[in-house]
């Protein structure tokens, strides 16, 4: 009978030579574990950078060139303080998801010490990562990047400058529903100002010089055009991996299932907390997801 490549891994991860617990550093003690998270990444530094810069630029538009200028004041009351509240919350999900543990697993426990503490029967198997030698649990993969195993990881995102796992994906799913809505508004209230300036003085319409205000227009009709394609497929994607209980590594490696099956809106309480209220739509409303045993070792 023809062995699996998945049987012959297991079977050889079944050795205690393959383990080797003698070349694994113990993990930090609890005293560093609650120092904050955060990814000393250029690339992701970079793009985390960017992101903050673009939502202030498009606030910058939104408020000086359309909002400030406006005869209406009740339009530019509504609406600024619609843009802004969307763009207050967008910015602080994506603190939380960039500074939130994603599920890293504990580095170096791979140890003697822990591995006899799982008490393994014949039969049942452990992985270790050797890159962090770690004992991973299931579901859980391997970030180059951030240079740990995450829990039920998604994908790295380089524009939150982290992985999108078990503990915040919650924040990267509203951080992308909200640049999408602040996105969508954007490009509304640039049509509305683009029609009052045709049917107005242009010199009018705006603080700026026409061809200074067709620019930055311009460059944020562009921006939001952007960015609202992109985010609504991140989030589209996201509430699809969510409501399928399946990350988008293990869509594209094509994993086989080895988990429960749950109905979709057990998978969103997952995810989002118990039971469903308001605070599924706030970044600064910690999900109680209600984990029996986060650390699933064996298999």
């Amino acid at each position: 009978m023809m062995i699996s490549s998945v049987h012959r891994f297991r079977d050889i991860e079944r050795t205690p030579e393959y383990l080797q617990p003698e070349k694994c550093v113990p993990p930090p003690s609890r005293a560093s574990l609650g120092t904050m998270w955060f990814i000393r990444d250029g690339c992701g530094i970079a793009c985390a950078v960017v992101t903050w810069m673009l939502v202030f630029y498009a606030d910058f538009v939104v408020l000086l060139v359309m909002l400030v200028p406006s005869r209406d004041y009740v339009y530019s009351v509504i609406n600024g303080t619609l843009f802004n509240t969307l763009a207050f919350l967008a910015l602080a999900s994506h603190f939380r998801a960039m500074l939130t543990d994603p599920g890293a697993v504990p580095k170096g426990n791979a140890t003697k010490e822990f591995i006899e503490s799982l008490q393994l029967k014949p039969g049942q198997v452990v992985y270790k990562c050797p890159k962090c030698c770690s004992i991973k649990p299931d579901r859980a993969h391997h970030c180059s990047v951030c240079k740990r195993c995450i829990r039920k990881m998604d994908h790295h995102c380089p524009w939150v400058n982290n992985c999108v796992g078990e503990n915040n994906q919650k924040y990267f799913v509203l951080f992308t529903m909200y640049i999408a809505l602040i996105s969508l508004h954007a490009l509304i209230m640039v049509g509305f100002h683009f029609l009052y300036c045709f049917e107005e003085d242009w010199t009018k319409c705006s603080s700026f010089s026409p061809p200074t205000t067709v620019i930055l227009l311009i460059l944020l009709c562009f921006e939001a055009l952007l960015f609202l394609i992109f985010t609504s497929v991140m989030f589209g994607t996201q509430v699809h991996s969510i409501c399928t209980d399946e990350t988008g590594i293990e869509q594209l490696k094509k994993e086989e299932r080895r988990w429960a099956k749950k109905t979709k809106w057990m998978n969103m309480k997952a995810v989002f907390g118990h039971p469903f209220s308001i605070a599924w739509l706030s970044p600064f409303a910690t999900p109680d997801q209600g984990k029996a045993d986060p650390y699933q070792y064996v298999v």
